[in-house]
C-alpha cells in the first residue's frame, strides 16, 4: 500500500463516524485508528438523588461543639451499623469508645469495609441510618473524646 492511498483512506475516514479501520492486503496490515471527540455538547442539570440531598442536609447540619471528632467514610458503599439485620449495633449513642475499635461497616462491591474509631470517648450521636449509601468523606458519626 503506497502513501497516496494511505492518504486517501484518512481523508475518507474524516467525515464519517468510523473511528477504527483495519485493512490487510498482501500480507500487510494497516491499521488506521481515530478518537471521536464530541464538536458540542450541553450538560443538563441533574436532580439531586436520596443520597445525595441526604449528605447535604447533613452537612447543614452543626457540630454539637467544636471538642467532638467526626468520624468520616473513607469509601462510598452502604452504611451498616451492625454485622447483620439481627445484630446489635456495634456502637449506639452513649457508648464508650476506644480507639481503632469498630464502629460500623460500609459495604463496597461486596467487600465489608470496618470503620474503626479515631479517639477514645463516647458517641454523640450517629449522623446516618442503617442501609443508607454514603459518599466519600460523609459523616458517620461525632465522638465527644475522652478528657
Amino acid at each position: 500500500m503506497e502513501l497516496d492511498e494511505i492518504k486517501n483512506l484518512i481523508e475518507l475516514l474524516q467525515d464519517t463516524d468510523i473511528t477504527e479501520l483495519l485493512i490487510e492486503r498482501d500480507g500487510a496490515k494497516l491499521k488506521i485508528k481515530r478518537e471521536k471527540f464530541l464538536s458540542s455538547f450541553e450538560v443538563m442539570p441533574s436532580t439531586p438523588s436520596p443520597a445525595q440531598t441526604a449528605a447535604q442536609e447533613r452537612e447543614a447540619e452543626p457540630a454539637e461543639t467544636d471538642k467532638q471528632v467526626t468520624i468520616t467514610s473513607p469509601i462510598v458503599g452502604i452504611f451498616y451499623s451492625a454485622t447483620s439485620p439481627e445484630a446489635q449495633p456495634f456502637v449506639e449513642v452513649g457508648s464508650p469508645v476506644k480507639k481503632g475499635q469498630v464502629l460500623c461497616i460500609v459495604e463496597a462491591m461486596k467487600l465489608m469495609n470496618e470503620i474503626e474509631c479515631d479517639t477514645d470517648g463516647v458517641i454523640a450521636k450517629v449522623l446516618v441510618e442503617n442501609g443508607h449509601p454514603v459518599e466519600y468523606g460523609e459523616p458517620l458519626y461525632l465522638v465527644e473524646p475522652a478528657s
